[in-house]
């Protein structure tokens, strides 16, 4: 398991800190209208290859935050979201929301229309996906005939995510509840999807996490549709069979795996710093996704 270690999270008046994870910090509101509701504040931290890296990128965490909101929006009509209020402390506006405590489902809910990335390598060894068989002769990059529900297990810090078939969500959730992630993970990707391309951006894969109300109801929570969380390539680039150029931190992976890092991804050695030019070169790339997707300047 690699040494992870995150900065102490600030402290909030009005707040009581409960966890941090690689990207967001967490608390409780101690009083006012929402008193017992959580704060979820998104940092400028970034994380590869299952490490938080000592280097930030500037303005991630309002980008983040920003276009969660903006595809909350866009979605509102297929599930309920958690978010409450975006009025938020000073320290942290515009990278923080007021957002329902909710009891989460303890599975990543993936949704992939290309096939890439663990995906990729896992059709390689077996020919399927999550226990999706899919056709002989598939590329890096080939749009799927559907797309596919791939869960994954939720890996503490620091340790890496596991694709699972349907099946181990059953057994951790139950028949109902999987069923309702699993229809609600692929109607989310075909709306998304659908939007994206209207704007030019193909969306190979996302991620996305549900909770339960006390009524049972499920709710799409934490964030949603975010570079961090889905892969964003530019249509009109998009080949398959070879690596796509994206809208995401794959600058960051590309130059860690690169001989100018240095850096040996098999050993438990943090990542070396980013240099400014990889730095500036992802926070284009958030940029232009959320840009792009909404419309507007951030």
């Amino acid at each position: 398991m690699p040494d992870v270690s995150l900065p102490p999270a600030p402290a909030i008046e009005g707040a009581t800190h409960l966890h941090s994870g690689k990207v967001r910090d967490l608390y409780v509101l101690d009083g006012g209208e929402h008193a017992g509701a959580l704060l979820m504040v998104a940092s400028d931290r970034i994380s590869a290859f299952d490490h938080v890296l000592e280097t930030e990128i500037p303005d991630k965490g309002r980008i983040l935050t920003a276009l969660s909101l903006w595809w909350f929006d866009q979605l509102s009509t297929l599930v309920p979201h958690h978010v409450l209020s975006t009025d938020v402390p000073a320290s942290v506006a515009g990278r923080a929301v007021v957002c329902e405590s909710l009891t989460m489902f303890p599975v990543e809910c993936v949704a992939r229309g290309y096939l890439t990335g663990s995906g990729l390598a896992d059709y390689r060894r077996s020919g399927e996906v999550c226990g999706n068989p899919l056709p002989v002769g598939l590329e890096d990059g080939s749009r799927l005939p559907d797309p596919i529900f791939t869960p994954a297990t939720k890996a503490a810090l620091g340790d890496h995510d596991e694709n699972v078939d349907f099946e181990a969500v059953v057994r951790e959730v139950g028949d109902d509840a999987a069923a309702e992630l699993r229809a609600l993970t692929l109607a989310v990707y075909r709306r998304a999807e659908d939007v994206a391309r209207e704007r030019g951006i193909v969306l190979a894969d996302t991620k996305l996490e549900f909770g339960r109300r006390p009524d049972h109801t499920i709710v799409l929570a934490d964030e949603v549709l975010t570079p961090d969380s889905s892969r964003f390539w530019p249509a009109d680039a998009w080949q398959p069979g070879r690596p796509q150029a994206s809208y995401d931190k794959q600058v960051v992976r590309d130059w860690l795996t690169s001989p100018a890092s240095g850096w040996d991804r098999s050993s438990q050695a943090p990542p070396p710093p980013l240099p400014v030019e990889v730095v500036e070169r992802t926070r284009e790339r958030y940029l232009a996704a959320y840009e792009l997707l909404t419309g507007t300047a951030l």
